[in-house]
């Protein structure tokens, strides 16, 4: 009980059915005013007199017929009133003021019993009406209790014609709609990263069991330890990557101005020479358009950056293909790649963790699935506008865009030679 009295519902209830007898009350005491200005007036000029007092009270007590006029006031010069006139004058004062008593008392003493009559349903009214408007808020709260890891997808869906609580339980079930893309999402990354972390330590075990059994020779010695060093560098290099995932998303603790052409050009550099050494001088053509431009943000980071970018451009080419890099000085970088073509329908898809345009063949040099998902963490941390999407053409590929925050122009002061 104590808790439906403390509820928003009794408030509600208390404030509506408050206003409403505080509403009767004034129309009562408005009335009353009113009618105490102007009443006596009217009274006393609708009532009749015959005779003075004496000659009144005789013809009453001998029921002989009495002559009413009106009451009127003297003419304007009239002489001094007789003593019939002010005996007629207090007759018909006394009686106005008896019957403006009576009426107002009557008046007062109906108007609070209709009040008191009124107040019942008043209050029975606000208590429908409090529930009335509090039933979405109450569907909300029951949603909000109910929900659990396991039935994100249901929704409030709330019928109701536009207003404040319809964009409440619309914006509940958009926040819905996020929280179960976050969870799927926690839930594929968790998978995605036990199976990427237990395929090395797989292989790792199967070489020494299998390859090491026995009394091997020692060339298969060399490529078994051959083999066991490569495991562990890829394990190493998903560890850094899932790191450097983690530390993106939390943000940046320290920013500074960054030359984004020379961070990109050395970039470059390592890309092409990584590659070269890769593909036998025989890796894909690079075209620049890099602008001077100066941008805000953690060189480290953005470092990581651009590298993912011209590495994921490099892995997905095609033999004899190209890539574009291009800055500009607006703070947009620019990377575009041909190679396989892609449906713009699986692009958002691209750019979760361990997400990649094909099933995993477990072959060198082939990745974690974590490029494009590191550029999305790093571009959210630094408030950029991501913008991926597909090549069209055979040429096919992905062109990547950030548009980076630009470091401000300084304020420069004229010397006395320029002035």
């Amino acid at each position: 009980m104590r808790a439906v009295l403390h509820s928003e519902r009794a408030r509600l209830t208390a404030l509506y059915g408050s206003l409403l007898v505080l509403a009767g009350g004034g129309l009562i005491a408005l009335i009353n005013i009113l009618l105490r200005g102007g009443l006596y007036t009217r009274i006393s000029g609708a009532v009749t007199t015959a005779v003075p007092g004496t000659a009144f009270e005789r013809a009453a007590v001998e029921g002989q017929p009495l002559k009413a006029v009106p009451a009127q006031r003297l003419p304007p010069g009239a002489a001094t009133p007789t003593r019939e006139q002010l005996q007629t004058w207090a007759a018909t004062r006394n009686l106005s003021i008896a019957v403006e008593s009576a009426t107002l008392h009557e008046l007062l003493v109906v108007s609070l019993i209709a009040l008191a009559v009124f107040a019942v349903p008043s209050i029975w009214l606000a208590w429908w009406m409090a529930g009335r408007v509090l039933r979405p808020v109450g569907v909300i709260t029951e949603t909000a209790r109910r929900l659990s890891g396991e039935n994100l997808h249901e929704r409030i869906g709330l019928k109701a014609p536009p207003g404040e609580l319809k964009r409440l339980a619309d914006t509940f079930d958009g926040m819905l709609d996020r929280m179960e893309s976050l969870v799927g999402a926690q839930r594929r990354f968790a998978a995605n990263a036990a199976h990427e972390l237990r395929t090395p330590l797989a292989v790792q075990r199967a070489a020494a069991e299998i390859g090491l059994a026995g009394d091997p020779p020692p060339e298969k010695v060399a490529r078994i330890r051959s083999k066991l060093i490569g495991v562990a560098e890829s394990g190493e290099h998903l560890v850094e990557s899932l790191l450097l995932l983690a530390v993106s998303e939390e943000g940046l603790e320290t920013t500074t101005a960054v030359d984004l052409v020379a961070l990109t050009e050395a970039e470059l550099a390592e890309t092409e020479a990584a590659a070269a050494g890769s593909a036998g001088g025989a890796g894909p053509s690079v075209v620049r358009g890099l602008e001077p431009v100066s941008v805000v943000g953690d060189r480290a980071l953005l470092g990581h950056l651009v590298r993912n970018l011209l590495a994921n451009a490099v892995r997905h080419n095609r033999p004899g293909g190209r890539i574009s890099v291009k800055t500009s000085a607006d703070g947009v970088l620019t990377v575009s790649n041909t190679g396989p073509v892609i449906d713009p329908a699986d692009v958002p898809r691209l750019l979760e963790p361990f997400r990649r345009r094909a099933e995993r063949q477990h072959t060198a040099g082939e990745g974690a699935g974590l490029g494009l998902s590191i550029v999305a963490s790093i571009a959210r941390a630094h408030g950029a506008k991501l913008v991926v999407r597909a090549n069209r053409g055979p040429g096919g590929g992905l062109t990547v865009r950030v548009r980076l925050p630009v470091t401000p122009a300084p304020h420069r002061t004229a010397s006395p030679q320029e002035s």
